[in-house]
């Protein structure tokens, strides 16, 4: 199954594993419902202020295999927080991700998030498109949040005039 939801990247000075083992702990062990588990994520971690934001960020675990979902709700994964692992599964997992590698990927120059975007626009499925009125701001938003974790998975480098593959990222 692949995933569209995207959470903002955590703060700049928590290492990305430390961040997605924060939230992923954060969950319980025995599922329990959506809203539950939302709550628990606005109350246990720093940075997770809204129940719409714990939502993504749910779904963002479940995308990189840290949750996962039951009849009876949701679940932490005990599953170690391999950065590697986590690389991979953001690719193969995350709608839009492989797009925003190749757009990097093909130029020489480091690219800003609205270079990239221009670049996947053409990949945005057809459906998404005629969701809703506001699908390219929306777009653009997404590729902004691919972006912020490419780089905090350390597939992407951010430098002074965008973004570009970071050396272990192809």
């Amino acid at each position: 199954m692949r995933f569209k939801t995207v959470p903002p990247a955590p703060p700049e000075n928590v290492p990305a594993a430390e961040a997605l083992r924060t939230v992923r702990d954060a969950l319980p062990l025995v599922p329990r419902s959506q809203d539950d588990c939302c709550g628990r994520l606005v109350d246990r971690v720093a940075w997770i202020e809204e129940r719409d934001v714990a939502t993504e960020w749910i779904g963002f675990l479940r995308a990189l295999g840290l949750a996962e979902r039951s009849d009876a709700g949701y679940s932490r994964v005990r599953d170690d927080v391999d950065t590697d692992a986590l690389a991979t599964r953001f690719r193969a997992n995350v709608v839009g991700v492989g797009a925003t590698i190749d757009a990097l990927e093909a130029q020489e120059e480091p690219q800003t998030a609205g270079e990239v975007f221009e670049a996947i626009e053409s990949t945005v499925p057809e459906w998404e498109r005629r969701r809703s009125d506001t699908w390219h701001e929306e777009w653009n938003d997404h590729t902004e949040r691919l972006l912020a974790w490419a780089t905090a998975l350390e597939i992407a480098t951010a430098v002074d005039d965008g973004y570009r593959l970071s050396a272990s990222g192809g």
